[in-house]
Formats: structure tokens, C-alpha cells, sequence
């Protein structure tokens, strides 16, 4: 049975940060590494929450970070998140978000774990543009070896995730397009969210759904594609000889919080019911001082019980999340 909100909508994903560590520093993401606090668990502690939420009926686990493939021991983590898929979890999905740099030497020996996908966040198809926003050089190559190494491994769909701010990386709108046709991968635009150590947004730096609509089809003419499920996140779109596949995620300008299905837990052991949730939970605590499965569960469903009925980015008062994506977890 799903975990359900006081909404009435199940709660069926699950994004979990085994690191707030990473290896890139990029410019619209990170300030820099000073005053950095790392606050990993150990991976068998992550493994616990994880049973006790598929345990609730959640059927897609994201492994994220920070840089998720950074710790040691990732695969062996993936393969004993696989090893939770039971009679009543058979169709367990688990998925990685990486920046991709490491990928290369581990896409097959992930697949081989039981991972079923993996998608890459990648800012721009150009190496120069793509190392000012790193802030690491060769970075775009090992990318694009990685990309490649976990289409070999048969991780599909494999994704690209691409964050647009206008004035820095919106001229890489009809790039990554040809980069999904060229490459037979998914490519996604996220609209810029509020959620940056160095606060610089704004909402004239979002490249909203119907800007990036509007390019597409001034390249090669769109066509809409149905959504995969009811809470997909992303609107999808082809091109009129259905080669490539592109999808945007709108949470500023169309948000979809209508139908959200997610809770994350974040590197920490912290449950945030929202993205832009102004507190968090402390499910690790509560492990942490001899709670066993049952009284985690039942923490679990008492937060989600008090799930936000959707986010306020642009309105009067809205207030920004203290901790940044990198902390909360992609």
C-alpha cells in the first residue's frame, strides 16, 4: 500500500543523497569550497531507510548527491538496494543522477548491480563553455565517455539533465537537441530554481518552457509527447521525423506540484517533503537513538502526512531554502 499525503497523492519516488561531496564546483551551483561541511552517513545506515521506504510501497529509488559515485562502495550499495526488490517490490526501479565524470569505468559494473538507469546533469555540448561552468578542464570528454560507456551497458533511457539560465548556457538549446539526435539519448531542460549557495536568482534568468518551445520549433518543427505516467515530471517533445527526444521540466513557470510523488532524504538522513521545504526531518535521529524498522516507518508516514501542497517561487514572501541542491540532494 502507497504512502499517501493529506492531497491524496502517493507517494511513490524516492531521491536519496548518499554524499553532499563533488568533484565539480559549477558556477550556478556552488560558491567555491570554502567553509564546507560534509555530513555522509554510512552506507548501510542509507541502506536501512531505503528498505523501510520500499517497505511503504515506493517503487523508484534515485541514488544522488552532491557526486553519488564518489563513494566508495556505490556498486555494492546499488546491489544490495536491488537485492530489496521482493514479491511485493519486483519492479523496483533504481536510478542514478551523476555529473558523469566517473562514469566511464562504472556504468557496466552498476548495471551489472541492478541498476536500471542513469541520468547525467550536463550544462552545455560545448567543451569550453562546459569547463567555465565546471570550473574543471577535460571534464566534457570524460562526460561524453560516460555517456557513451552507460549506453553500451543498456542503462535506458539514458538522460541528460541541463539546467538553463538565460545569458550564460541559453545558447545551448539547439546544441544539446543535435546532441540527442546525434547521440540517441534524452535530453532535459530544467528551469532555474532558487536553490544556489550563491542566491543569484532571479526570475529574469529562467528560460521558461514556452522560450525554450519557442526555439525548438524555430530549429525543426515539435511534436508533444504523451507523459510516461501522471506525475512525470517533464513535458516531452520529438521533432516532426520523431528523431530525439527532448523534455522540460517547468516547476517556475508551469509547476506540477498538482501531482508530485516524491520525498527525499538528504545526505544527512533528513526528510524533506518538497524541494523548497523550509524544515527537515530527522529520520536519521530517530535510527540513531534504537528505533527499529516500525517506528521509522511510522515517523515516516507522519511527515509525509504533512507534505506541502506545492511550492510559492515567485510569489509574495517566498522564502529560499537555507541548504542549496547540492546539500539537499539532485
Amino acid at each position: 500500500m502507497f504512502l499517501h499525503d493529506k492531497f491524496g497523492r502517493a507517494i511513490t519516488d524516492l531521491r536519496i543523497s548518499i554524499t553532499d561531496r563533488c568533484n565539480y564546483r559549477c558556477v550556478y551551483c556552488r560558491t567555491g569550497n570554502e567553509g564546507a561541511q560534509y555530513a555522509d552517513l554510512k552506507l548501510d545506515e542509507y541502506l536501512r531507510m531505503v528498505g523501510v521506504m520500499v517497505s511503504l510501497g515506493i517503487e523508484k529509488v534515485r541514488i544522488t548527491g552532491g557526486e553519488p559515485l564518489l563513494r566508495r562502495g556505490v556498486v555494492d550499495f546499488v546491489r544490495q538496494v536491488a537485492r530489496l526488490r521482493t514479491a511485493s517490490a519486483d519492479k523496483l526501479d533504481i536510478a542514478i543522477t551523476t555529473n558523469g565524470h566517473l562514469l566511464e569505468d562504472l556504468a557496466q559494473p552498476l548495471k551489472d548491480a541492478g541498476l536500471n538507469r542513469i541520468t547525467v546533469s550536463m550544462d552545455a555540448v560545448d567543451p569550453e563553455k562546459f569547463a567555465r561552468i565546471t570550473r574543471v578542464s577535460g571534464g566534457f570528454e570524460r562526460v561524453l565517455a560516460g555517456i557513451r560507456a552507460a549506453k553500451r551497458a543498456a542503462l535506458d533511457p539514458v538522460k541528460l539533465n541541463c539546467v538553463l539560465l538565460r545569458g550564460f548556457n541559453d545558447d545551448q538549446i539547439v546544441e544539446f537537441a543535435r546532441f540527442s539526435r546525434d547521440e540517441g539519448v534524452i535530453v532535459r531542460f530544467i528551469e532555474f530554481m532558487p536553490l544556489e549557495e550563491g542566491r543569484v536568482w532571479s526570475p529574469e534568468v529562467v528560460v521558461t518552457l514556452d522560450q525554450i518551445v519557442k526555439t525548438l520549433s524555430a530549429w525543426k518543427p515539435l511534436r508533444e509527447l504523451p507523459a510516461n505516467v501522471a506525475s512525470e515530471t517533464a513535458r516531452r517533445y520529438t521533432f516532426d521525423d520523431r528523431v530525439g527526444e527532448i523534455g522540460i521540466i517547468a516547476p517556475v513557470s508551469k509547476p506540477f506540484c498538482g501531482h508530485c510523488s516524491r520525498i527525499r532524504i538528504t545526505s544527512d538522513g533528513k526528510i524533506r517533503t518538497c524541494l523548497f521545504s523550509l524544515f527537515d526531518h530527522d529520520l536519521y535521529s530517530v535510527m540513531q537513538r534504537g528505533g527499529d524498522d516500525a517506528e521509522m516507518a511510522a515517523y515516516v508516514r507522519s511527515v509525509v502526512e504533512k507534505k506541502e501542497a506545492r511550492h510559492h517561487i515567485g510569489e509574495p514572501g517566498f522564502m529560499q531554502p537555507s541548504r542549496s541542491m547540492v546539500h539537499i540532494g539532485g
